[in-house]
């Protein structure tokens, strides 16, 4: 048997990563791990963790509004300051870098602040030169966000970089109709900024059910964000004020201060080393594996979004542990990549689970659609004009629950409840003779009509 340094060599340290090395160290592996920035990945250092405490941030602006009809003394004018909460944020990130660090470091597992690539079936070559082997080899460099290529598009910045902002800006046009545009569009509309938010197509959220979208475009319009739809970038100029001058196709260049691209992410292969070890790529330049989570070569597996299966942290950590304990445990574990949960903390939140209208419609032929459209009772009191949408998709012939879909408050917090039970396969009248909880917005699921 061949001696190696390692019996895992994981490269990037972010959810997935973390996750794979962390348990195939509890099994007994002897694990490094390398990452070139810091511990932790997207998610925690610049992707949904601090997202998410911006959209905290953000709500702030309504709930202050409404307080107002709930009997608090509110100022009129209520001042927000960027610099604190931007700081505090970063501040919780550097918390929970160390966190992620401690947590390796009391495994055992070894970790290496450099840049790896791989160099051969069992081989990785570190950034200042040195070389170590590893019985298997785990590629989980994440991905990154795509820049579009025009004239002038080093003048925008990237969900990277927002999170580092000197000011936050007066005018910010978003590019993109997925969830990171969505979110941002409505966390800089809560600051105060002016919000223009342009797609290449007129669909925003694809993959979404179409109720759910339609309804957060009509929402997000109501409060000041502009969309502009089969919009492409001719260029971007930076004029001596400072200001960005934007051309686009169909509509008249527009002067703002920020320009955020939102158009998709890239999986992190370029110069990993992939072509030279015989990893095969796909054509979007993601490692291809199958349901081991194990590539073209067998000592090299990869998880997580450099995979381009489903791009979620819980998604990628769930590979990280079925690949340590198939691989390490003695436990061969596969990914249920059925009914997965999926949120967009936009403003208001949704939420999905299971297969939208269309979908069923067209692979199951006869469905049926249940939905509750009402006010909250806070929107009520504070007299918020904002509808919330639950939709529950049935299967015709079963009556099972194959779908769920909702735009209100706490959806997302509400979603993950009933997740479970469209994936245990349960019925509408499993709902129905659930008791309401009284009350509630949740209690719209056990009454759907």
């Amino acid at each position: 048997m061949p001696s190696f340094d390692y019996d895992l060599f994981v490269i990037g340290a972010g959810s997935g990563g973390v996750r794979a090395a962390r348990v195939s160290a509890a099994h007994g592996a002897k694990v490094g791990i390398a990452e070139e920035h810091r511990v932790g990945g997207t998610c925690v250092i610049r992707g949904c963790v601090p997202k998410k405490l911006l959209v905290y941030g953000a709500h702030f602006a309504e709930d202050l509004r409404d307080a107002i009809r709930f009997g608090w003394k509110v100022p009129e004018k209520c001042e927000f300051d960027w610099h604190c909460l931007r700081d505090n944020v970063l501040a919780e990130v550097d918390r929970l870098n160390g966190a992620y660090t401690d947590t390796l470091g009391s495994h055992g597992v070894e970790i290496v602040h450099q840049r790896a690539t791989i160099s051969g079936a069992n081989e990785v070559t570190l950034a200042d030169g040195q070389k170590v082997t590893a019985g298997r080899i785990l590629i989980a460099t994440g991905a990154r966000p795509h820049v579009p290529d025009f004239p002038g598009n080093e003048h925008g910045i990237t969900s990277n970089e927002v999170f580092h902002l000197d000011t936050l800006p007066k005018r910010i046009l978003i590019a993109g109709g997925g969830y990171i545009a969505n979110e941002f569009a409505g966390i800089f509309n809560e600051f105060g900024s002016q919000v223009t938010l342009i797609n290449r197509t007129d669909v925003i959220l694809r993959g979404y059910d179409h109720s759910v979208r339609d309804r957060l475009l009509q929402i997000s319009t109501m409060k000041g964000i502009e969309f502009r739809f089969h919009a492409e970038f001719r260029s971007i100029t930076k004029q001596e004020d400072g200001s960005l001058r934007v051309e686009m196709t169909e509509h008249e260049a527009i002067e703002v201060d920020c320009v955020l691209f939102a158009t998709g992410r890239v999986p992190n292969t370029e110069g990993l080393g992939c072509d030279a070890a015989g990893v095969e790529l796909d054509g979007k330049g993601a490692v291809r594996v199958d349901e081991t989570s194990q590539s073209s070569v067998p000592s090299i597996y990869a998880v997580g979004d450099v995979t381009n299966r489903v791009q979620l942290t819980p998604v990628a950590i769930r590979e990280g542990q079925a690949f340590a304990d198939s691989v390490f445990g003695n436990k061969p574990t596969t990914v249920d990549y059925g009914c997965i949960p999926s949120a967009v903390f936009s403003h208001p939140p949704i939420a999905s689970v299971g297969m939208t209208e269309s979908e069923a419609k067209q692979k199951l032929g006869s469905v049926k659609i249940y939905t509750s459209d009402f006010r909250a009772m806070k929107n009520v009191l504070a007299q918020r004009n904002e509808r919330a949408l639950y939709k529950m998709v049935c299967d015709g012939d079963t009556d099972r629950v194959v779908g769920l879909h909702m735009i209100g408050p706490d959806s997302p917090e509400i979603l993950q409840a009933a997740a479970v039970a469209v994936k245990a396969g349960l019925t509408k009248a499993d709902f129905d003779a659930t008791v309401a909880l009284h009350p509630s917005m949740a209690e719209e699921l056990v009454l759907l009509k």
